[in-house]
């Protein structure tokens, strides 16, 4: 019996999922995508579950998409629908994803990251966008998000030279939160799972939302969108709550220095 291509374990309310293709670099085959989708949808229902660390197995988070497959399928995977839209099926989890990029994020596979709410690197992380270098147009949103967050400029010299971008480089440019040692990753990124995990958990859920959404929109209309959602949710808290939440980030505050 062959191992399943997507592991989860469970530490306590933080899922980690790795995708479980290392001879294959973790390509992203239709199978994998859909295996991908099905986990987070399941994850979501899972009422233990406050966060996600994504990774995979071996030398690579994924080298993308499987191209020999992708021949006999088709390239336009943004057009992916159903069971294997990694985009959809990951905007729709509700809760943070920390993406540990333990090796090769590449095209498909730097689009899965940039699915991610957080990223942590293992030194040995490498980027690249070869999409322009193997004729595929990015369906995922690689051409949108990465200007976003590493700005214009960067973002075409990646995408229009499709050369890798090391670990350092990244965190220094701001796609990367934090670089760790490969054995420090994934502790690390669970670590960051558990004080995520450790928010209210309505919270946790309305404040991911209001900053995706907001970020999708112009500024003003952001600022609008925050002052709407604020009065909604004040209409949940009292005084009291509030008083008693405080002391604990008080208390949790001292025992952090």
């Amino acid at each position: 019996m062959s191992d399943p291509i997507v592991l989860v374990e469970k530490d306590g309310p933080v899922a980690v999922v790795t995708l479980n293709r290392p001879d294959a670099l973790n390509a992203l085959s239709r199978d994998l995508r859909r295996e991908i989708v099905k986990t987070f949808q399941a994850l979501a229902k899972d009422d233990d579950v406050r966060a996600v660390v994504l990774t995979g197995a071996g030398r690579a988070f994924t080298a993308g998409v499987d191209l020999k497959e992708a021949g006999q399928t088709g390239f336009a995977l943004g057009a992916d629908g159903g069971d294997i839209d990694l985009a959809k099926g990951l905007e729709a989890f509700p809760w943070p994803i920390i993406g540990a990029i333990n090796g090769f994020a590449i095209t498909g596979g730097f689009e899965l990251a940039l699915m991610c709410d957080v990223l942590l690197a293992s030194e040995n992380a490498k980027f690249a966008d070869t999409h322009a270098r193997v004729g595929i147009m990015p369906g995922w949103g690689l051409s949108q998000k990465l200007s976003r967050l590493i700005g214009i400029s960067r973002a075409k010299e990646l995408s229009l030279t499709g050369n890798f971008l090391d670990a350092e480089t990244a965190e220094r440019w701001g796609l990367v939160n934090r670089v760790y040692a490969a054995d420090e990753l994934v502790p690390a990124a669970i670590k960051m799972g558990h004080d995520m995990a450790s928010c209210i958990p309505d919270m946790l859920k309305k404040y991911k939302k209001v900053i995706d959404d907001g970020f999708d929109v112009p500024f003003g209309e952001a600022m609008d969108l925050e002052i709407k959602r604020s009065a909604e949710h004040a209409a949940s808290v009292t005084a009291e709550s509030v008083e008693e939440a405080r002391k604990a980030v008080t208390q949790r505050g001292r025992g952090q220095n």
